[in-house]
């Protein structure tokens, strides 16, 4: 074998950093399953049109051909196979899934990110009204509070907002467009020289504020009410602020912030989304949202959906590594088998002893600082 060396972005996990990985996904599995939902394994594998409606200009997938020619990649995400899944089957909606497991990205070089992510996640589908999306933060926040996080900020946004106001903005669709590239770039010369054409109409005062429309929930809406009435984005509005009391109600200590100034976070979101992260980190705790078009990349009936995904990694970085008691080794000769299996069941934080040799089970015991305790011994 020539190279042993692992790709770029992998890792290998063993040790306490998989043993937090276990913790972690087993407590939120626990959430899942109490909270109704039902398991779904999708394949790592699957045809690369499957994640067309996917926004990958931060990463790509992995890439191979299966025998007939047709593209295949390693999954970049896990909601994309379930709308797939939905569409091929015929399940009967509504239905709420939950799911765990790796998804693969190929970050931009130098980065300092994983290519290979561990998710857990839910999906409801066939609900439409906003029970979902609060459903999903009340998992969100006790999925944290679960895995030991305690103190997160949760950021709201919504992907019809900008949208919404653009469309009513009295400029021609370019102008329109053009404004909304300047504003998810942070091109703050060619935003203020649009923005400049509208100064002296009713939307001028929110312009003027627009690109920096991100942070506590109260101060944002309240730029948010300098804007004329716009029918459309009332319920938008309503949302938002329902599900802000929601939050409170829930956790009165969660800090809430609220950015609308940002794109979607894929292009397949068409209400709220929310994402959980903590101080002087890059990635997300967790995200989800709305995407009630997703179904629609693969069939021509329009279904209600909402999500969340949590970053295992993430929680897993945030955790505390487990202090674990010093661990008994079980020595003993194979006609003592019976004797050594109930000594395991008796001994907490033991294992049995598998070598050959007292000596090799005394070096064992040192190597690993562990307590060793021999059966052959006469009274042991």
């Amino acid at each position: 074998m020539k190279n042993r060396n692992l790709p770029s972005g992998t890792r290998d996990e063993f040790g306490p950093r998989a043993a937090v990985k276990e913790t972690i996904s087993a407590q939120l599995m626990a959430i899942f399953k109490r909270r109704g939902f039902a398991k779904l394994t999708t394949p790592i594998l699957e045809y690369a049109d499957v994640f067309k409606p996917l926004n990958l200009d931060n990463y790509r997938p992995y890439q191979l051909l299966d025998e007939q020619g047709e593209a295949l990649v390693l999954r970049p995400d896990l909601t994309l196979p379930v709308a797939r899944m939905m569409s091929t089957t015929g399940v009967e909606l509504p239905a709420k899934w939950y799911y765990s497991g790796d998804v693969f990205r190929v970050k931009k070089q130098l980065s300092g990110s994983y290519n290979q992510l561990t998710q857990a996640g839910i999906e409801l589908v066939g609900y439409g009204s906003l029970k979902g999306e609060w459903e999903c933060l009340t998992i969100a926040l006790a999925g944290c509070s679960a895995t030991g996080v305690d103190e997160m900020t949760l950021e709201l946004s919504d992907a019809r907002f900008v949208n919404t106001v653009l469309a009513a903005l009295p400029v021609s669709e370019t102008t329109d467009s053009a404004l909304k590239q300047a504003l998810f770039d942070k091109d703050l010369t060619t935003y203020n020289h649009i923005a400049q054409l509208m100064a002296d109409t009713d939307f001028g005062s929110f312009l003027e504020e627009w690109p920096w429309l991100f942070g506590d929930f109260d101060t944002v809406m309240a730029v948010v009410q300098r804007l004329p009435k716009i029918p459309k984005l009332q319920p938008v509005i309503d949302d938002l602020i329902a599900t802000n009391a929601f939050i409170n109600r829930l956790a009165p200590n969660q800090k809430v912030v609220l950015d609308l100034s940002i794109p979607s976070p894929q292009q397949y979101y068409t209400g709220m989304a929310f994402r959980g992260y903590t101080q002087n980190a890059s990635d997300y705790l967790f995200s989800g949202g709305r995407y009630d078009d997703l179904l629609t990349s693969f069939q021509q009936v329009k279904e209600p959906a909402v999500g969340l995904a949590f970053d295992v990694d993430a929680l897993a970085d945030r955790a505390p590594t487990p202090s674990s008691p010093p661990q008994t080794l079980i020595y003993f000769q194979p006609s003592q088998w019976q004797a050594a299996e109930a000594k395991l069941a008796a001994t907490p934080n033991s294992t049995l002893c598998l070598a050959d040799s007292l000596g090799e089970a005394q070096r064992i015991a040192v190597s690993t600082n562990k307590q060793l305790l021999d059966l052959t011994k006469a009274g042991a």
